[in-house]
């Protein structure tokens, strides 16, 4: 099972100088609860934004074409040669950066957005765009924003249509 998980701007922007833009709690919880003990996928960048390295109680694995390695993760040339090595009943998480995103999403099954109800100032990185017919909305939640959650943010999860 492979899903993406991300917090996008309503113009898809994710990031800017290599750092999230939105450090919204409630998104960050969402995180933690629905990734920990499964599997998360990452390009290098993403892991070294990471401000304690590798994400507790997780299988972390880090994409990188360089010969790298990383304390408490597993090390993969490709996307595909990660997913190699992920078991059928494995529930994996790609979590960025945009081209981890861009070439997972075609083959994602579900996704689990978090969409902020904003358009940043300024951006650097993007979600690829979605293709909303290919999807079936299977879980929405909007919430108003508040004293930890700068912005009004929507939870929205998607299944892949067969």
């Amino acid at each position: 099972m492979l899903a993406i998980i991300v917090c996008v701007a309503k113009n898809n922007a994710i990031g800017l100088n290599g750092g999230m833009i939105y450090h919204q709690r409630a998104d960050l919880k969402r995180f933690k609860d629905l990734t920990t003990g499964h599997t998360v996928v990452m390009g290098r960048l993403t892991f070294e934004s990471l401000p304690k390295g590798a994400l507790p109680n997780r299988r972390n694995i880090v994409l990188t074409r360089g010969d790298r390695s990383f304390p408490n993760t597993e090390v993969f040339p490709s996307l595909q040669e990660a997913l190699k090595h992920c078991g059928e009943e494995e529930k994996v998480f790609v979590i960025g950066g945009s081209s981890v995103y861009g070439e997972s999403l075609p083959l994602a099954d579900e996704l689990y957005l978090t969409l902020v109800d904003d358009i940043p100032a300024e951006a650097d990185t993007f979600f690829p765009q979605i293709n909303f017919e290919e999807w079936e909305e299977t879980f929405r939640e909007s919430h108003p924003a508040d004293e930890q959650n700068d912005q009004p943010y929507t939870f929205i999860n998607l299944k892949r249509k067969i």
